[in-house]
């Protein structure tokens, strides 16, 4: 426990150390001092003077602590302390909406382990780089769903994204249009300087009888309500064979079906980018280009707290000079 604490300080003023030095010196005089004292006579035996007894065996008692008490001044010179460092993080944070294709091919495993583990993985470590910005996750397939509205709890957010599974809840298809629509109505109430959202999809409009809302009409909304689009088509370009929820296709979708003329004109219209991402690899880079493209305003402030210790090592040497004093004038009193 004692080594503990002390593993754990820090010490103002290191170099007095160098004051242990002292001990060999004072051990050295010590026992000069001592054969100084001793007379010395010539006799046959030493036998009869030989003397067994507790107080010579612990005759040196009062100068180990002195030793002890001169060691304990040392570290109270030292100033030891413990620090606490802490920090204040504050800005002005953006609001992102990342917006999820969770449509059965997002299982494909053209990208390994697939496109929806890759997604996932990656839109965690963006979060995780976000720190005072609120994100929150829409996702859609054949409808659209808001999974995580925004939020700055990292924890809840983390949870849900990897809780996303393709075609676990909503039903079959793709509707770009309404995913979009919805990520603009969870941005409509902001007041954030700055709205974002993030589309990643490895489709096009595929859309049910149900369809409320067409992309090109999202896209209007999105720039009515001044908000910015970065759009990622996901997918390896290589025409092989794909396997998609245990079931083989001779056809990559990734090639096939997605509408980039439309994910680079939501993207240009509003203010934002189109990028392609055939690998993990890829999608890191896009989210790392879009994470220096809007930047957020961060102040960190740090602090420093010490707390001084030095006191419970004067209090130390104080009792070991106490009680050297004590013995050498009691118990190891010398008489002349």
């Amino acid at each position: 426990m004692f080594y503990e604490w002390i593993r754990h300080m820090d010490f103002a003023y290191p170099a007095a150390f160098g004051l242990l030095a002292l001990i060999p010196l004072m051990i050295w005089w010590n026992k000069k001092k001592k054969k100084q004292q001793q007379a010395s006579v010539k006799v046959s035996t030493v036998n009869a003077f030989t003397v067994s007894s507790a107080k010579v065996y612990f005759r040196n008692i009062p100068f180990i602590l002195r030793l002890l008490a001169l060691v304990a001044l040392v570290f109270a010179l030292a100033r030891p302390q413990q620090r606490n460092d802490q920090q204040h993080t504050e800005g002005e944070g953006i609001d992102i909406i990342l917006c999820m294709d969770v449509s059965g091919s997002m299982g494909s495993r053209d990208i390994l382990p697939s496109r929806m583990e890759v997604a996932k993985e990656v839109a965690e470590e963006f979060v995780l780089g976000r720190p005072v910005d609120r994100i929150g996750l829409v996702v859609f397939s054949g409808e659209s769903f808001t999974q995580c509205p925004l939020t700055t709890d990292r924890n809840t957010l983390i949870v849900q994204i990897q809780s996303l599974e393709s075609r676990r809840y909503l039903r079959d298809g793709t509707v770009i249009g309404e995913g979009l629509a919805t990520a603009v109505d969870r941005l409509s109430e902001s007041e954030a300087k700055s709205k974002v959202i993030i589309l990643l999809t490895d489709g096009k409009e595929d859309p049910p009888e149900t369809r409320l809302i067409d992309p090109l009409t999202a896209l209007d909304i999105a720039k009515a309500k001044g908000i910015k689009v970065y759009s990622i088509g996901m997918g390896a370009i290589r025409s092989n064979i794909v396997e998609i929820e245990g079931k083989t296709a001779s056809k990559n979708p990734a090639v096939d079906f997605i509408d980039e003329q439309l994910l680079r004109r939501i993207a240009e219209e509003t203010g934002g980018h189109y990028f392609r991402a055939k690998d993990k690899e890829g999608l890191q880079n896009i989210y790392k280009q879009i994470d220096q493209m809007e930047k957020s305003k961060v102040d960190v402030t740090s602090f420093k707290r010490y707390k001084e210790l030095f006191l419970p090592f004067v209090f130390a040497a104080l009792a070991l000079l106490f009680l050297e004093i004590l013995l050498r004038f009691t118990v190891f009193r010398k008489f002349p």
